[in-house]
């Protein structure tokens, strides 16, 4: 597994303890994990797309630059 350092605003990992201290999760790690985990399945299609259209936009792009 890799680490991954992230800063967060004070009132968001003020939260974060809150959840972990009211036993909702062990520690604030696994709450990162499983929000980037939701953000990713949730916005995986999107995100795809969005790479496929800058794809074509480049290619497009590099084929009108061409010279003939």
């Amino acid at each position: 597994m890799k680490a991954v350092s992230v800063e967060l605003p004070d009132k968001l990992t003020i939260e974060l303890d809150q959840l972990v201290t009211n036993g909702w999760f062990a520690n604030q790690s696994e709450i990162i994990r499983l929000a980037v985990l939701e953000f990713v399945r949730r916005h995986h299609f999107a995100l795809i797309e969005q790479f496929q259209h800058e794809d074509i936009e480049w290619a497009l792009q590099q084929h009108q630059e061409k010279p003939t």
